[in-house]
């Protein structure tokens, strides 16, 4: 983790080559973070590199004092930035649905925290998550997948933590009535 470590330094210095290092090696990965929330390709390409604007200009920020866990204390600050600058994006459009596909492309970025299994798995989770009304879409995914409690949600989102339980409550509903009929049980599991 030396080699990070020093491009961190390099990205608190905002020296362009480490800029340039991090951008390259994170793309993928804020690019499926931020294809949970946005599925137009266009838009999501957008708001990754807006959402690296803002990794750069707050790197000075970013601490960590476990150095042998620094890439993974690195991946969840940029996935916060990341998911808040989509959030921010489906606010601004008042939270309209979006007409578009993920790429294959996208999922073959090499996450070494996933196996080729479980890639397969979140391939289908994500895809069946695109069929969610926005609004839902959005409240799932911070709560399941990124963690954000009822309260967080509903001051990101300016709702009420009742709306955001119903509506975490509806997209369960949907999401394991479709991975049931399509025996993907191992997702159905993540949906409970």
């Amino acid at each position: 983790m030396k080699l990070l470590e020093n491009i961190i330094e390099g990205c608190i210095r905002q020296e362009y080559k480490d800029q340039r290092s991090l951008y390259e090696k994170y793309y993928g990965y804020c690019l499926k973070v931020v294809f949970r929330y946005i599925y137009t390709y266009d838009k999501a390409v957008d708001i990754v590199n807006d959402g690296f604007v803002k990794i750069f200009r707050s790197f000075s920020r970013f601490q960590y004092n476990d150095r042998e866990n620094v890439e993974m204390i690195l991946m969840g600050w940029m996935r916060t930035i990341m998911v808040n600058t989509a959030i921010d994006q489906l606010r601004k459009n008042s939270f309209l649905p979006e007409i578009g596909h993920i790429p294959d492309s996208i999922w073959n970025y090499e996450d070494i925290s996933q196996g080729s299994d479980r890639m397969l798995l979140y391939k289908e989770l994500i895809k069946e998550i695109k069929k969610l009304p926005p609004a839902y879409r959005a409240v799932f995914n911070m709560y399941v997948i990124d963690g954000f409690t009822h309260q967080e949600i509903a001051n990101r989102l300016s709702i009420t933590v009742g709306t955001s339980k119903s509506n975490l409550s509806k997209a369960r509903v949907y999401l394991q009535k479709i991975l049931k009929n399509n025996d993907l049980e191992e997702a159905y599991a993540i949906c409970k």
